[in-house]
């Protein structure tokens, strides 16, 4: 991808995560409201995030599939061999625990395949960017781009990812402490037999992705519903790091603009 199209959707991202702290720093904001109300707190983050990322990204010949876009007709975006899947707020329940671990998505999709990808974690100020021509990138303490920023010096401020080795820690699986599933719990019992040590790891939104980018955990299997808009943007970054996220029954890597958005379960390793 273009340096200077990926660049504007980090822009695009960072826009949307200080939109969303508006709304999540606002002393009258009553997260108490049922979160699928119009004038919910994660509505209302929602439709403000989506509303900058569709005018940032309208600059480049990409159309975009997201949540508010899924009533497309089939047939117009499985034309589209090039387009943005986006998520303008990923992490629901996170955002509404106020937890601060949800992210803004944004993918590069290319004939079905996650290029480039872009996360954005408004509350820790962390960026995650990668494009499968030059690798995946972390930069911390950020939350807008100078005018006169370039990608190049973006790479340099970040760190290349993977940075952290499983070397000198127990293999980790990413998974949920809490709700696991029973097939989840069958594969965790495999991986014992095949490892000393087990560690579990446990994440909100995208941020299970981005622990396998890091190198921070081994494993994510996902035996659960996800949409394409929850997975494209750490796919892309995890592939730029020379994993991969496979569909658990074929071992096919995933891929995105399917006539039915709903991803089959998965592993990312």
């Amino acid at each position: 991808m273009d340096k200077n199209v990926l660049l504007v959707a980090i822009r695009a991202a960072l826009q949307a995560g200080a939109r969303i702290m508006d709304v999540y720093t606002d002393p009258n904001a009553d997260f108490e409201i049922e979160k699928k109300a119009d004038n919910s707190p994660l509505t209302i983050a929602d439709r403000k995030a989506h509303e900058v990322i569709a005018s940032t990204l309208s600059v480049t010949p990409y159309p975009i599939l997201s949540e508010e876009g899924k009533k497309i007709p089939v047939e117009e975006r499985q034309s589209w061999n090039e387009l943005w899947i986006v998520d303008p707020l990923d992490g629901t329940k996170e955002f509404i625990k106020r937890n601060g671990e949800f992210t803004v998505n944004i993918a590069y999709v290319k004939n079905g395949t996650p290029e480039a990808g872009v996360i954005y974690i408004p509350v820790k100020k962390e960026l995650y960017f990668a494009d499968k021509e030059f690798g995946a990138y972390k930069v911390s303490e950020i939350s807008s781009l100078a005018e006169d920023m370039t990608l190049d010096k973006l790479m340099a401020q970040g760190v290349r990812l993977p940075y952290a080795t499983g070397s000198e820690r127990p293999f980790t699986i990413v998974a949920s402490r809490s709700h696991l599933s029973p097939e989840t719990e069958a594969y965790i019992e495999e991986m014992k037999q095949k490892h000393s040590r087990i560690e579990i790891a446990s994440k909100g939104s995208s941020l299970k992705l981005c622990l396998i980018a890091e190198g921070k955990a081994d494993v994510y299997p996902r035996f659960a519903p996800t949409m394409e808009w929850d997975t494209a943007a750490g796919h892309a970054i995890i592939r730029a790091t020379g994993k991969e996220v496979w569909q658990a029954d074929t071992r096919r890597p995933l891929q995105y603009n399917k006539t039915d958005l709903l991803n089959p379960w998965f592993i990312a390793e």
